[in-house]
């Protein structure tokens, strides 16, 4: 069992998806902190000055007792977190598409190649079958 196990975990197609995990997740890092850290705040003077990953709405407000303790918490709409994650899945669903279609892409130039020639041999048997078939 243990040596049917090594074979599946060393499989290819198995190690190049847990590649494209790992890729994946970082990619994905990185577009958040891009549009954390860039997007949204180019975004905010054009929007009139929302910023629109702070932006909040107070359903229920908290609770507090006399001393200004929070007996209960505030029920909260974190909108701009929520914009802020479909920006990012956004990009990353297109870069993925565009990945994928580029492979597509290269696949089907490869099923396009024309088939290699024959060897020599071959062509040269052919054309002595066709003279024998003039022939007779």
């Amino acid at each position: 069992m243990l040596k049917e196990f090594k074979e599946f975990a060393m499989k290819g197609n198995l190690i190049d998806m847990a590649v494209g995990f790992v890729m994946g997740g970082a990619f994905a890092t990185v577009v958040t902190a891009f549009i954390q850290g860039v997007f949204l705040p180019v975004l905010a003077p054009i929007m009139g000055g929302i910023d629109l990953s702070a932006l909040k709405f107070t359903i229920v407000p908290a609770e507090l007792d006399a001393a200004g303790a929070v007996v209960k918490e505030a029920a909260i709409i974190e909108l701009g977190a929520f914009i802020s994650a479909v920006i990012s899945f956004i990009i990353v669903a297109f870069v993925m598409f565009m990945i994928i279609k580029a492979m597509n892409n290269l696949k089907k130039a490869e099923a396009a190649a024309p088939p290699p020639a024959p060897p020599r041999q071959e062509v040269l048997l052919e054309e002595i079958r066709n003279l024998l078939a003039k022939q007779s």
